[in-house]
């Protein structure tokens, strides 16, 4: 069995290649409120080794689709800003269900009309998904509020 290294800081470099994340990431990382990190003697970055999951709970995060911004309001329900552990990352997604299910639904009603809508060349004025008349659609939101599932106003 190997020697465990009893250094409990881990530098820079060896996180990005532990952890697969580019070492700009982890930088960006810490720059949006997700990750801290201290100062050797000589200045460098280093990280506390348990750092490694919270960077695998980032990662994971992002991979279900959260935004920075939901990443980090998750990690700040954790006290002293402690790694999360099995029952933290439980209760968490717990939490992110519902939000992950609107986003399953949206996919799926993407999908349902993306062959016909997108590119079709249809012209049709009245059903298509995409006409957006005067710009009406900005007053329901940003994105494709159409494909999104709000519904159309009535063309006259």
């Amino acid at each position: 069995m190997p020697a465990r290294n009893a250094d409990p800081w881990i530098a820079i470099g060896e996180l990005a290649t532990r952890s697969g994340v580019a070492a700009s990431a982890l930088r960006f990382y810490e720059e949006a409120g997700l990750l801290t990190s201290g100062r050797s003697d000589s200045g460098r970055r280093r990280y506390p080794r348990s750092v490694l999951r919270r960077v695998a709970f980032i990662r994971a995060a992002q991979a279900v689709g959260l935004t920075l911004d939901e990443i980090r309001a998750a990690l700040a329900t954790l006290p002293d800003a402690r790694t999360p552990t099995q029952a933290d990352w439980q209760r968490l997604a717990r939490g992110w269900q519902p939000l992950l299910d609107e986003r399953i639904a949206a996919l799926t009603r993407l999908r349902d009309r993306l062959g016909s809508c997108i590119g079709c060349g249809c012209l049709s004025l009245t059903k298509c998904a995409l006409y957006n008349a005067g710009d009406q659609a900005a007053a329901k939101g940003s994105g494709p509020r159409y494909l999104l599932g709000d519904k159309p106003q009535t063309q006259d």
